[in-house]
């Protein structure tokens, strides 16, 4: 049976004795047992502060919302915004504590916002000489599989800070050594590591409740989906939010379903079927509209390449509805674009090159970063 991190807290506590300490969480911050690493702290150390990521410590946020510094209820604990008018805790915010901990479920995906958080946190506590831990946990869809291009740094932003690739295969306790180690932050940093973990094994498969990372991450499927297909939100094209089954589901107004779902199916891309759908986002892009799109059927997960899947459907409905097809403007005049962001690349935006083209530069980056990732490989 896998013990997580925060299930061996009980045999680290020398660390914590006589500090006061801080949380990075959410609801994802729980033992096997569903208690919060909240609850936890709160019993067992001086817990005096919560720092919370994008969607909130308790997850009530949807995405893209900043929050603000506020009381927790639960606890009485001063909850300091990390997705706010800071990213990164500050001297005042350090001040307060002597040791800074993070138990939170990643996603596995090089621009999900929680493995920034944590590298921004470590920073902090490099500058103002705090001690750092991580509680570590699975990567939810698996830490053997890795794809995708690596960073290109003049894209580099919150949602992709280090060149790694879109699928890192990789723990956060691992992100946290390699961010130290390999990128540089030099804090003090513990890792509280996993136990009988089978890095080869999905998270439905090592007997772990599923608890959403993010509203918009209601499952396994939609997690796996979600490092390919998360590249539609820089478009104009609806990735699935407003749906219940959001990267799972791709579509717009004006896409025919069975155009698009036969042009896929016959690239035979590997251990998937696009099924043709209708829906209607109750939220987001084409909020209420009739949609035609697809969702993606995981056949094989062994066999499936999300990222490369995500780049062939973005250049099929490029090249079925040049008239509709849009790149989103960027949120600041002058900035690289939110498909610039989400890819890492130039390339891709401007449509630069072929699709075998593009799955070549996958491979060959995939390789690349192989051989840094497996310096800091814990299990």
């Amino acid at each position: 049976m896998i013990k997580l991190g925060i299930d061996l807290l009980e045999k680290n506590l020398d660390l914590f004795n006589g500090k006061r300490v801080g949380l990075i969480t959410n609801p994802t911050g729980v033992n096997s047992s569903l208690t919060s690493t909240i609850s936890l702290l709160k019993k067992h150390t001086n817990l005096v502060a919560l720092f919370s990521p994008e969607h909130g410590v308790r997850g009530n946020i949807q995405a893209g919302v900043k929050l603000d510094t506020y009381i927790d209820e639960q606890t009485c604990c001063t909850v300091y915004s990390l997705y706010g008018d800071t990213r990164k805790p500050t001297k005042e915010m350090l001040d307060k504590i002597d040791i800074l901990c993070i138990d939170i479920q990643d996603a596995g995906a090089r621009f999900y916002t929680y493995i920034y958080t944590m590298a921004y946190a470590m920073m902090a506590c490099s500058e103002e000489n705090k001690e750092f831990v991580v509680f570590d946990r699975p990567n939810p869809i698996n830490g053997v599989d890795v794809e995708g291009n690596i960073l290109d740094l003049q894209y580099r932003s919150f949602i992709g800070y280090y060149p790694i690739v879109q699928r890192h295969g990789m723990t956060i306790g691992e992100l946290a050594k390699m961010f130290n180690e390999h990128f540089g932050i030099n804090c003090k940093l513990h890792l509280i590591l996993m136990e009988n973990y089978n890095r080869s094994k999905y998270y439905d498969e090592l007997s772990l409740q599923w608890i959403a990372p993010s509203p918009n991450l209601p499952s396994i499927n939609s997690a796996i989906c979600y490092v390919g297909t998360c590249i539609f939100e820089g478009t104009n094209v609806s990735e699935g939010r407003g749906t219940t089954q959001p990267f799972e589901i791709v579509g717009a107004p004006w896409i025919d379903p069975y155009e698009y779902a036969n042009k896929l199916n016959e690239l035979n891309l590997p251990g998937v079927y696009f099924r043709p759908l209708y829906f209607t986002p109750m939220f987001s892009k084409h909020e209420e509209q009739m949609c035609g799109g697809v969702q993606l059927h995981i056949l094989n997960r062994k066999e499936f390449r999300p990222v490369k899947t995500g780049w062939a459907m973005l250049e099929i409905v490029r090249k079925l509805y040049p008239n509709n097809f849009e790149v989103l403007k960027p949120y600041v005049e002058g900035r690289p674009c939110m498909l610039e962001y989400n890819t890492g690349v130039g390339y891709i935006k401007e449509g630069r090159y072929r699709l075998e083209e593009q799955f070549a530069i996958i491979e060959k980056e995939t390789k690349e970063f192989n051989e840094i990732r497996k310096q800091y490989l814990l299990y």
